[in-house]
């Protein structure tokens, strides 16, 4: 980046007015930003009864999925300022791990650590790891089987010799064992948070589906899944927010 860039990058940050769930740009007057600071910070507040953090911390999730630095960044400084505790934030970014790959999530997780340096926060921030390299595929098997039931055991069972390793000790162990097992968040704030992320990816109906009857099975309610998607929209567009939506429909019809 040469100097110029920093110079304009800097003033267009210092610049940025950050809002409601979202963060927009005040000197960017195009008609393209005026309709998502519509949207974002007009309309959605009033259709979605989340809590301000738990709005934060889907946007956070959502921008952690599709790797805008830019609008995570400014995200990330806005819910510091408000408030949210630097370790839900970072347990938001780390519950992604499995979900869309370490690729994104160690990007988020920069962009994390250097927002934290200036807001004066220490880091490292205190360990939330539960487990150990001997009982993590037990204790993440717990919470699996805590919010799926016994359908686990029955697809671990089913599963073939060349498979296990990928279905069923990589996703107990590091899904289940490494990710819900920390600390930092609840079972029902990782859950939502993976419906979040999955969503967010798009083409994943299958899971999502599975997510939002998890959600549902831990206590989540169908409005708090549509309120996601409606933070969410702005971001990743119709087609994922309706496929998503679609799931939660399919798993809520009774």
């Amino acid at each position: 980046m040469t100097k110029l860039s920093q110079l304009m990058a800097a003033a267009f940050l210092t610049a940025a007015v950050m809002c409601g769930g979202t963060v927009m740009a005040q000197n960017n007057d195009t008609e393209l930003y005026q309709i998502l600071n519509r949207v974002t910070t007009k309309e959605t507040p009033n259709y979605v009864s989340l809590s301000p953090k738990m709005q934060s911390l889907v946007t956070i999730a959502t921008l952690s999925t599709l790797g805008d630095e830019d609008l995570l960044s400014l995200n990330i400084a806005k819910a510091l300022k408000d408030g949210v505790a630097p370790v839900e934030i970072r347990e938001t970014i780390y519950q992604g791990m499995a979900y869309v790959g370490m690729s994104y999530i160690t990007r988020a997780e920069k962009v994390f650590m250097q927002e934290c340096e200036k807001a004066g926060i220490a880091l490292p921030l205190p360990s939330a790891i539960t487990v150990n390299d001997d009982n993590r595929f037990n204790e993440g098997l717990k919470v699996q089987k805590g919010i799926f039931g016994s359908g686990i055991d029955a697809m671990h069972k089913a599963a073939k010799e060349d498979e296990k390793h990928l279905s069923i000790d990589l996703l107990t162990g590091f899904c289940f064992g490494d990710t819900y097992t920390r600390t930092g968040l609840t079972l029902k704030e990782r859950e939502f948070l993976t419906f979040v992320y999955i969503s967010a990816l798009g083409g994943c109906e299958p899971q999502v589906k599975a997510h939002a009857a998890g959600n549902i099975s831990v206590g989540n309610t169908r409005q708090m899944l549509i309120d996601a998607l409606v933070v969410m929209v702005p971001y990743i567009g119709f087609p994922k927010t309706l496929n998503a939506f679609g799931m939660v429909n399919e798993v809520t019809a009774k």
